[in-house]
């Protein structure tokens, strides 16, 4: 018996049912662009065999060690590394064996899905994870790991993945994309830029960044124009490896539009180190300005990606550092909070600025309003703690009515786990799907135009959003 159902996510009355499943076959086979994500390009550009079953699904998944912690295992016995060396688990097999016994604890939860999916279409496995499965599958997965057909670049061509981004820090050299660039594969592993570590006053070691940034592009980074020329350049070098977008992880959506003489002079207070909290977050705002600046300049797409309270957790970020499962989504404001960057570049046709959310509540209210209105803005996917069938269809059922479809940009897998992203675009298609006919069935739109809405949801948009 299959693991996962062949009609999951699809309506339950069967006449809208069959519309969907129809919908579906459809697009299922359609290329995978996944514009958006954390990757490791190390993979790639190594072609090494996936070092073993956990450190493939447990250790690099937020989702999976952030719901086993909750229910009281230590992130120590996860095989997450700790900043001072303290031990950790390191036996892989103990780690899958801990992952296993609690495997009950994603019930109902996407991640369940992404992972029953993950085991049953890519490791041929079609029994459940348990506690007495526990070591069968982990040597089942194991010796495939061993295969070069389940190697990073073999995998990736298997997934069907047209286009993948990565995301590299301002500082990054990026000499994993130069050695994947350098081996002569087809594969397309691009790369985005992501200046939050020099952007963002709060960042731990900031002056010591912005000074980098200055060696790196031999730029005057002490001053505010040397500043954003030292930008400039990191974006046009982002750009030879393939780069069309940057993101921003943001606090809030706050953006500022500021004289530059008072920019200037807000600059020279974050770099003395004798700044306000409101302070730090108008410079995260007048940046996003700027960076939407810059976009009209060289094109690349902006992201926004506020509203994460990020390591929520003083013992956990102390203990094992940033992105540890402890990001928690907050109330953001987009309606007051972007209207100094619209007025500036708002009304520009060939400008893209993608708006995620970790605030459901803002859909209806402001997004899909501003997307509705605004040729800069479009939305993007359901993100981080929504990119299930629950949220898909809550996206889709609250910004449909006021800025279409056509104002989004399909799907994203934000992913860190490789394994997972046919998965994750999967439920997406699905979901997509169901919407659709359920829109077919109450009348709402022809069925031969849902067609074309599903080929546009699960590919067209985002290769056009992304310039891909």
């Amino acid at each position: 018996m299959p693991l996962t159902h062949p009609d999951r996510l699809f309506p339950i009355e069967q006449s809208t049912r069959n519309v969907a499943r129809a919908l579906y076959e459809s697009v299922k086979t359609l290329p995978i662009i996944s514009p958006h994500g954390h990757c490791d390009p190390q993979w790639f550009a190594r072609n090494n065999r996936f070092p073993n079953p956990a450190e493939l699904f447990v250790i690099p998944d937020h989702y999976v060690f952030r719901m086993l912690v909750s229910n009281g295992v230590p992130l120590t016995d996860l095989g997450i590394a700790t900043l001072d060396g303290t031990p950790v688990e390191r036996d892989p097999r103990k780690i899958w064996q801990r992952f296993a016994e609690n495997f009950d604890l994603f019930r109902g939860t996407p991640s369940s899905m992404w992972l029953e999916h993950s085991f049953e279409h890519v490791f041929g496995l079609d029994e459940p994870l348990n506690t007495d499965t526990a070591l069968a599958h982990y040597d089942h997965i194991e010796a495939k790991l061993g295969e070069d057909a389940y190697r990073p670049r073999a995998l990736f061509d298997r997934f069907n993945i047209e286009a993948l981004a990565t995301t590299e820090g301002a500082l990054d050299d990026l000499t994993w994309h130069q050695n994947i660039n350098d081996s002569g594969w087809s594969g397309r592993v691009i790369t985005t830029y992501r200046p939050d570590a020099v952007v963002d006053p709060d960042f731990e070691g900031f002056a010591d960044n912005i000074q980098t940034l200055g060696e790196l592009t031999d730029e005057d980074t002490s001053t505010w124009t040397g500043y954003l020329a030292a930008h400039r350049k990191r974006r046009s070098y982002f750009k030879t490896f393939g780069a069309t977008a940057s993101d921003h992880g943001h606090p809030s959506a706050r953006t500022e539009n500021m004289p530059q003489e008072t920019a200037a002079h807000l600059f020279e207070t974050i770099l003395s180190g004798e700044f306000t909290p409101d302070e730090a977050d108008a410079f995260r705002g007048q940046m996003l300005t700027e960076m939407a600046r810059m976009s009209q300049e060289d094109g690349l797409v902006l992201q926004i990606h506020p509203g994460s309270r990020r390591n929520h957790s003083a013992s956990v970020f102390a203990a094992h550092g940033r992105d540890m499962g402890f990001d928690i989504p907050g109330r953001t404001d987009y309606v007051a909070a972007l209207k100094p960057m619209l007025d500036d570049v708002g009304m520009d046709p060939n400008l893209t600025i993608i708006l995620f959310t970790l605030d459901e509540t803002s859909y209806s209210r402001e997004l899909s309003p501003l997307a509705g209105a605004y040729p800069a803005l479009k939305l993007g996917p359901p993100w981080w703690f929504f990119d299930s069938y629950e949220g898909i269809k809550r996206f889709r059922e609250t910004t449909t009515e006021t800025c279409g479809f056509y104002n989004t940009v399909g799907f994203n897998d934000d992913t860190r786990a490789f394994c997972s992203i046919p998965a994750r675009h999967d439920v997406a298609r699905r979901s997509d799907c169901a919407y659709l006919a359920t829109l077919v069935c109450s009348g709402r739109l022809r069925e031969s135009e849902a067609y074309e809405v599903a080929h546009d949801l699960s590919y067209r948009l985002v290769k056009e959003a992304y310039r891909l």
